[in-house]
């Protein structure tokens, strides 16, 4: 080893490595670090994608939707548009609100673009017109508007529940599954929510001069949301709609002081019908089928679908999990009632099996390349290059755990894609050390001089050829919207995976060559 001549940054690392004792205990800890990384790195169907936007909900009782179209949503439209990143706004106008929809350009911000839109419209609510009611600002956040899991609730059997208790336990079952760590929220869909009602007397409101605006923010007083208000009926009545659960009693709704008339007190009963009923204005429904048994479709049936969504950088699988074995908790529950679920949706599952899938893949293509180099090499030279590329994609696996990645379909896609790339340089190290230990210069050296020599010459050109490849892989980190953001993490791990078979090449494969490969003396 005195004796070898060392010129380049290849040949220094084999001989630091070549001989010590640390080497095998880092090739484990490599090994195990990337085996933990697999199981703990968050599991998703697909990366996650920078989409930036919101909701602007302006609520005007008692406008028609060219009112509210022209006083409200158009000169808020001039007004967003203003904003840097903005690409597209979309309006809709309805009866007694506006909405307005903004989308940004993928890969913005969404932090700040949330407080962009927060901060334009407060600086614009001296332009909404005086009928108009406090904007709310929604922010859209795809990392917990797509839901991991959907869960479709149907009666069995008719028991005779109705609306208002189905709605009760299906809540009670949405505030157990909310206090699962790393659930970001789950709503519903399809559910007849319990409210009450207020129908106005138009005729008792002109005679008692009160506008519908006063009504409204009489209820607001004492209720949590904003009131709707929907159009006169044929007995010219008007229904406000929308106070859920903020007052402890019907009565005392009823007796809710609107104003004074010549000298006595209006109260609500007195101009309006006030009941505690379903949400009415709701004509949606939602219907699931199903097969039982291996039986035909059924006949479609009412069903409240529960969506749950989870945090951003959360294992979607072991969240379903949770999720699903909390619904066994209720099974006896539901049953009580006439009640069963089906799982309509299962990201975890899914993103679960697509990993798995890719994963296999990965052993079967490691398998076959130990397979094409055995004829080449021989067994002993094959089989340092095949415990060389898991390490090589254990380290990759490590460092995008530690840079906050998840493990989807695109990065183990970036694994395949690079797979073929990695053992170039544990080839090359192996099959100079092969040639180099026949020759007949070599006879007389030592084998450890043969391998820090021969890994020592092929360090310039398998630096640079590796680099060159690196180099072309970069520039598809600039590609910009949804397609840049969903291959992302392909120049983000294979760069990487090429850096590291460059050390895994130095390091690992010339000591597994000196534990391996047999010499014998005189053989050229």
């Amino acid at each position: 080893m005195k004796n070898a001549r060392i010129k380049n940054i290849a040949g220094y690392l084999c001989k630091a490595f070549l001989r010590n004792p640390l080497t095998s205990i880092l090739a484990i800890a490599i090994l195990s670090l990337g085996y933990v990384s697999l199981e703990v790195m968050p599991r998703e169907e697909d990366p996650q994608i920078a989409v930036s936007g919101g909701s602007i909900i302006v609520p005007m009782p008692g406008a028609s939707p060219v009112e509210v179209d022209n006083a409200v949503l158009k000169p808020l439209e001039r007004k967003i548009s203003e904003i840097k990143g903005v690409k597209d706004v979309y309006s809709t106008a309805m009866h007694n609100v506006g909405m307005l929809n903004i989308q940004y350009r993928i890969g913005e911000d969404r932090e700040s673009a949330n407080l962009k839109l927060y901060d334009k419209v407060m600086q614009n609510m001296d332009s909404l017109p005086g009928g108009a009611m406090q904007p709310l600002v929604k922010p859209f956040d795809i990392d917990i508007d797509v839901p991991i899991v959907t869960l479709a609730f149907y009666k069995k059997k008719d028991l005779g529940i109705d609306h208002i208790k189905l709605y009760k336990l299906i809540k009670d079952i949405q505030q157990d599954i909310n206090a699962i760590q790393d659930i970001s929220k789950t709503t519903l869909k399809g559910a007849k929510r319990p409210q009450f009602n207020v129908l106005l007397d138009l005729d008792k409101l002109a005679a008692y001069h009160i506008s519908i605006g006063q009504v409204v923010q009489a209820i607001q007083a004492i209720a949590k949301n904003s009131p709707e208000v929907d159009l006169p009926s044929k007995d010219n009545r008007l229904v406000v709609f929308g106070v859920k659960n903020a007052i402890n009693s019907i009565d005392d709704l009823r007796n809710l002081i609107i104003a004074k008339y010549m000298g006595s007190l209006v109260y609500l009963k007195d101009i309006a019908n006030v009941e505690y009923y379903y949400d009415i204005q709701n004509y949606k429904e939602a219907l699931v089928s199903y097969k039982a048994d291996g039986q035909p479709l059924s006949e479609a049936k009412d069903q409240v679908t529960m969506t749950i969504s989870k945090l951003k950088g959360t294992n979607a699988v072991h969240l379903a999990e949770k999720v699903l074995d909390l619904l066994k908790e209720y099974e006896e529950k539901l049953n009580d009632y006439g009640l069963g679920y089906i799982v309509t949706r299962n990201y975890g599952e899914r993103a679960n099996e697509a990993v798995n899938e890719l994963v296999h893949h990965l052993v079967i293509t490691i398998g076959i390349i130990s397979l094409i180099l055995i004829p080449a090499l021989g067994w002993r030279e094959s089989m340092v290059v095949t415990i060389a590329v898991p390490m090589i994609l254990a380290a990759t696996l490590f460092i995008a755990f530690m840079t906050d990645q998840t493990i989807n379909r695109i990065t183990l896609f970036a694994f395949l894609l690079s797979l073929g790339l990695i053992v170039d340089d544990a080839i090359i190290v192996i099959e100079n050390i092969h040639r180099r230990m026949h020759l007949k210069e070599t006879a007389e050296q030592s084998f450890d001089q043969i391998i820090i020599e021969a890994t020592d010459e092929i360090g310039p050109s398998t630096n640079i050829a590796t680099i060159a490849i690196m180099l072309t892989m970069i520039p598809m980190a600039f590609v910009g919207g949804m397609m840049g953001q969903f291959m992302l993490p392909i120049p983000l791990n294979v760069p990487v995976a090429l850096a590291v078979s460059l050390f895994v090449a130095y390091v690992f494969a010339p000591f597994l060559a000196k534990k391996f490969i047999k010499r014998k003396r005189g053989e050229h």
